[in-house]
C-alpha cells in the first residue's frame, strides 16, 4: 500500500518517498496504465489510426492532424499501415480492438467495409478517412476530389493545351475514380473528349508512374500536358519529363514540399491535409463521448476543400 501511495503521489514521509522511487529506479518499474484502466473500468486513453500507405507525405499529415486533436483530450494514438492490404486492414483493426482502444480512424483498403462496423467491432466506434463507406454506415471525412481534378485540369485547358494526358491509380479506388471523372469533366465542359490512348489508370507510386510518363511522352502525338492523381504519381511524371528534356506542363492532385522549385512549372491541387486527421478525431470523439443509452444518429460526411496554386512560370 505504501508503494501505491507513492506512485499515485499521496501523502507519504520525504524518506520512504525516497527509498520507494529508488526501488522503482532500479528495477525499471512502469504502471501498465491499460491494465490499470481496464481493472478501474476506465477507457483505454487511446485511439487507433489504420492507413494505407505510410510513404505518401498526406498520410503523415493526417496523421499529425489527428494526434493533435487526440492530445488536446488526453488521448493517444496508435499508428498502423495496411500497404492497400484488406487482411493486413482485417489483422491491425482486430489487433486494435483487441487492445481496447476507444475508436479508430481508419483510411479503408477494401471495396466492401463490413468488417469496419462498429456493429462487427463489439460497439467500437470507428470514422473512415480519404474514402467512403461501402456496406455500412460510417461517419467519414473526404477531400473534395472531383472538384479538385476539375479544376486542375480546366487550368491546363485554359492554358491552351488540348491534349492533356491522365496518370491515375487503379479506377477501383474511390479517390482515383473522382478523380478521373472530374479530369474528363473539365474536357467536357470546353467542349473535348479525352482521348483513350492517353490515359493510364494503373500508376501508384514514384517508378510506376515514371514508366507511364515515359510511354506516353515518348511518342509523335505526345499529349502537350499531363494531370496526375497524387503527389507521387506527379514526380513520377516529372522525372520523366527530365528525362526526355520535355517542356510538358503537369497538374497534380497534392501539394508536396519543394514543388516550387521544380525545373518545370507545375499546378496542384492544394488542400489541408491535417484538416482531414482533425475533422476525423472529431467526429470519432463526439461518438466517443456519446451517451450510451442515446441512439446513435445518422452517419455523418463533411468534404475538406480544395484550391489550384500554380507554381513556377
Amino acid at each position: 500500500m505504501t508503494v501505491s501511495r507513492v506512485l499515485k503521489d499521496e501523502h507519504v514521509s520525504a524518506a520512504t518517498r525516497e527509498r520507494v522511487l529508488a526501488a522503482v529506479r532500479e528495477l525499471g518499474y512502469r504502471r501498465n496504465e491499460v491494465a490499470r484502466n481496464l481493472r478501474l473500468g476506465r477507457p483505454s486513453g487511446m485511439i487507433g489510426l489504420v492507413v494505407t500507405n505510410l510513404a505518401n507525405p498526406f498520410y503523415s499529415r493526417l496523421a499529425l492532424g489527428a494526434e493533435q486533436v487526440a492530445e488536446q483530450h488526453g488521448l493517444r494514438l496508435v499508428l498502423g499501415n495496411t500497404g492497400e492490404q484488406v487482411q493486413r486492414e482485417r489483422e491491425l483493426v482486430e489487433d486494435l480492438v483487441s487492445r481496447r482502444v476507444d475508436g479508430m480512424i481508419v483510411v479503408p483498403a477494401g471495396a466492401t467495409h463490413r468488417h469496419l462496423s462498429s456493429a462487427a467491432l463489439g460497439g467500437t466506434p470507428v470514422v473512415l478517412a480519404s474514402r467512403p463507406p461501402s456496406g455500412i454506415d460510417a461517419d467519414t471525412v473526404l477531400v473534395d476530389d472531383f472538384g479538385g481534378a476539375q479544376a486542375a485540369t480546366a487550368q491546363l485547358l485554359a492554358e491552351g493545351h488540348r491534349s492533356v494526358g491522365f496518370l491515375g491509380n487503379p479506377p477501383a479506388l474511390f479517390t482515383g475514380a473522382e478523380r478521373f471523372r472530374g479530369y474528363w469533366a473539365a474536357h467536357e465542359e470546353a467542349g473535348l473528349t479525352p482521348r483513350e490512348e492517353w490515359v493510364r489508370r494503373g500508376p501508384y507510386d514514384i517508378p510506376t508512374a515514371e514508366a507511364a510518363a515515359l510511354e506516353l511522352l515518348d511518342r509523335e502525338d505526345a499529349p502537350t500536358a499531363l494531370f496526375c492523381t497524387n503527389n507521387r504519381i506527379t514526380l513520377g511524371a516529372y522525372r520523366a519529363v527530365l528525362r526526355l528534356d520535355t517542356d510538358t506542363a503537369l497538374a497534380g492532385f497534392d501539394d508536396f514540399e519543394m514543388a516550387d522549385m521544380l525545373k518545370v512549372p507545375v499546378t496542384v491541387v492544394s488542400y489541408d491535409a491535417d484538416e482531414v486527421g482533425r475533422r476525423a478525431a472529431r467526429l470519432l470523439l463526439d461518438r466517443i463521448e456519446q451517451a450510451p443509452d442515446k441512439p446513435p444518429g445518422p452517419a455523418r460526411r463533411t468534404v475538406v476543400p480544395t484550391s489550384v496554386v500554380r507554381y513556377g512560370v
